[in-house]
């Protein structure tokens, strides 16, 4: 009769993984803090932040335009939406670094060096992404949607529609900024290769413009404003991952060398190292000899 097996190696098997729920739920816990702090500071502010946010749209309305609320609840509900948005794009830097917290203590110590830099990079870029949709492309946008507005339709947008799609040009570009990152951990974990991709070249450019068809409103100024900074993006991150594969050469031959010089040497190899030694030193002593002789020859030649 077979004995049972121990209970012990399957609690040591769960403990783990019921200690890295618990994990995620206080890391969960002190995001939702976190972003609930920031709301309640913002809400206040809820009104003044859509303004804001209106204003590239707004600048451009015929005189006299105005935007909407078709809704009973939107006066209300749209600004309350915009602030806990916010609140988690602000709290985006202390969502990150629960989740790298989470995960570093499996990363090796090189994967550690690359991944770190590459999560500071990703915040900045989504940002600058986001910025660059309200600073540059918005007033391109909005002056030419407005412009083309048939006679006689006033253009009058609606509060919740306008935040809508903003949101989604916000996120468009932000995650279209992330361009060099993805590059770079695709060149980084083996997956292609520098290379590779630059032959791919023309296809990139057209799945650009391809994605901006898609993120953005039917119109070719908004479409350009976002293939054209995938583009260059994509070359920036051709380029930092040319420069990692390089410094990774680099240090593996640095390594090679420090091994050849550390290992062992064989009996030919010490044979050979030997027999060069002996060789040397029988070159020295002949030449020595020769100087002794010499100088032995020409003090006998003095009277």
């Amino acid at each position: 009769m077979a004995t049972p097996k121990p209970e012990q190696p399957q609690e040591e098997v769960e403990q783990p993984f019921l200690s890295h729920l618990v994990e995620v739920r206080d890391r969960l816990l002190r995001v939702v803090l976190v972003v609930s702090v920031i709301f309640i500071g913002l809400f206040s502010f809820a009104n003044d932040l859509y303004a804001l946010l209106a204003k590239p749209l707004l600048a451009h309305l015929p005189e006299g335009g105005t935007m909407i609320a078709t809704e009973v609840a939107s006066p209300f509900l749209t600004p309350f939406k915009l602030a806990m948005v916010i609140s988690i794009f602000i709290a985006i830097p202390f969502i990150l670094y629960q989740a790298w917290a989470f995960i570093a203590p499996g990363l090796y110590r090189n994967e550690k060096i690359l991944a770190l830099p590459l999560l500071v990079s990703s915040i900045i870029l989504f940002y600058a992404g986001m910025a660059f949709a309200y600073f540059v492309v918005f007033p391109l946008v909005f002056g030419f949607l407005t412009g083309i507005a048939p006679e006689g339709v006033a253009v009058m947008t609606d509060i919740a529609k306008y935040l809508d799609f903003v949101l989604k040009m916000f996120f468009a570009f932000g995650i279209a900024f992330e361009v060099p990152i993805a590059t770079i951990i695709l060149v980084a974990t083996g997956i292609t290769t520098p290379e590779s991709l630059a032959s791919k070249r023309p296809y990139i450019i057209v799945g650009a413009f391809t994605v901006g068809m898609l993120l953005t409103p039917p119109d070719i100024i908004s479409q350009t404003l976002l293939a054209l900074p995938m583009w260059l993006l994509f070359e920036i991150g051709l380029f930092f991952s040319r420069m990692i594969l390089r410094k990774r050469k680099e240090a593996a031959a640095a390594e090679d060398t420090e091994e050849d010089e550390d290992r062992d040497l064989s009996d030919e190899e010490m044979e050979a190292e030997l027999d060069k030694a002996i060789e040397e030193e029988r070159v020295l002593l002949d030449h020595t000899d020769a100087a002794d002789d010499f100088e032995d020859d020409e003090s006998n030649k003095k009277p």
